[in-house]
């Protein structure tokens, strides 16, 4: 079965893509919960949420939120530990900078964790920011695409 990726309009698919972000963020990397969590987590026209659902689990998840009239910006990009490296984490970026074209946005921002540039550098994204910047305690790099 191919994985299937899914718009999230119900409060139970906003909390599977919680359930994976809780554990990628705050178990694994230590983010404070109230850090993790924040207003941008609720059904709404002005935050798009994406999962990824595959053989049964949801894998992945990330959401889009408006940073300017044309740009989006890609956040809470979330893979659980056992899917990675098997491609989800890439189509998911698909997916989001698909939907960000569909809403008429013309660039994608992200801020990436140092760890993962490499991975975003394959997927077209540019660094934009000077240097490497604190988010949680885990230093990020602001990066940048034109979709």
């Amino acid at each position: 079965m191919a994985a299937e990726i899914i718009h999230v309009n119900t409060e139970e698919q906003l909390q599977y893509g919680l359930d994976i972000r809780k554990k990628v963020f705050v178990d694994e990397q230590l983010v404070p919960i109230s850090l993790e969590i924040d207003e941008y987590d609720k059904i709404s026209p002005d935050v798009h949420h994406l999962l990824i659902h595959d053989n049964g689990e949801y894998v992945a998840t990330g959401r889009i939120i408006y940073y300017d009239e044309e740009t989006a910006k890609m956040q809470r990009i979330a893979v659980s530990k056992e899917y990675r490296t098997k491609g989800f984490g890439r189509v998911l970026i698909i997916a989001m900078e698909k939907l960000a074209k569909e809403l008429g946005l013309r660039y994608a921002i992200l801020d990436a964790q140092c760890q993962a540039e490499p991975f975003y550098e394959k997927q077209g994204y540019e660094v934009i920011s000077k240097e490497p910047f604190d988010d949680a305690g885990i230093l990020h790099v602001r990066m940048k695409k034109e979709l």
